[in-house]
């Protein structure tokens, strides 16, 4: 009998199904991270392109004594 009583205390254990939760919810999150990053980083490196030709483009003014 010892048997069954240790796979139906097996079976009601559920300490390992948090860890299957946290590890899909983090999947998630990073996937979307990643979606997000894909999605935004044409327009960063146009506005940069825009940053860096300005900034290219400016005169400093020196000034001596």
């Amino acid at each position: 009998m010892k048997l069954f009583d240790l796979i139906k205390t097996f079976q009601a254990d559920e300490d390992g199904a948090v860890t299957v939760d946290w590890v899909v919810l983090t999947a998630a999150i990073v996937g979307l991270g990643i979606a997000v990053l894909t999605s935004v980083s044409g327009g960063t490196k146009s506005l940069a392109g825009k940053i860096s030709s300005s900034l290219s483009n400016m005169s400093v003014p020196t000034y001596t004594n």
